[in-house]
């Protein structure tokens, strides 16, 4: 019965369901604090990773919890949490990938100063260091370059992940229901 009246709720796939015993159940056991000021589950926010990964426009969080532990100034409270949570976190990773990609691109840039600066040299002209420094120069620029682009392309591509979670879930609807 429980069960029938919970996907009665559900009226597309951008919804994400979650059933809690209680409130406590989307913060960590070990912080004691105030809703407002706790820290949110790892299991929690797993589940909603998992659920949330193959929905592409705006979701929607449903949370049920028992009929009779339901409090509208608790639920108003978690809101919040959650909403300040996800926007410190998803400022986090947008920082994280611009930087990442600002080094990316200066590693590349470099790169490429080194093999143009380095293909321009005469090797004929100059003292035995400075044909060292020619020689151990071409390969670095090559090493920055290659290094500039995967940072930009590969590393980002597998940070970006986080950032899209969290952009997901800041544009999120959070709705209590009771079950």
């Amino acid at each position: 019965m429980e069960k029938k009246r919970i996907k009665a709720h559900f009226k597309d796939d951008k919804e994400i369901p979650l059933i809690l015993n209680s409130y406590d159940d989307i913060f960590s056991d070990l912080d004691p604090r105030d809703y407002l000021k706790r820290a949110l589950s790892g299991d929690f926010l797993l589940e909603c990773k998992k659920a949330s990964s193959d929905k592409k426009n705006k979701i929607s969080i449903k949370l049920f919890i028992p009929k009779d532990k339901r409090d509208l100034e608790k639920e108003k409270k978690i809101k919040k949490r959650l909403k300040d949570h996800f926007d410190k976190h998803f400022n986090e990773k947008k920082k994280e990938l611009k930087k990442l990609n600002r080094v990316g691109l200066s590693w590349f840039v470099l790169g490429c100063f080194l093999i143009i600066l380095t293909s321009i040299q005469d090797f004929s002209k100059g003292s035995f260091i400075i044909k060292v420094l020619i020689n151990i120069s071409h390969p670095a620029g090559w090493f920055f370059l290659w290094e500039g682009m995967g940072k930009i392309l590969l590393t980002s591509k597998e940070k970006k992940s986080d950032f899209i979670f969290y952009k997901k879930m800041i544009e999120s609807n959070v709705e209590f229901f009771d079950y």
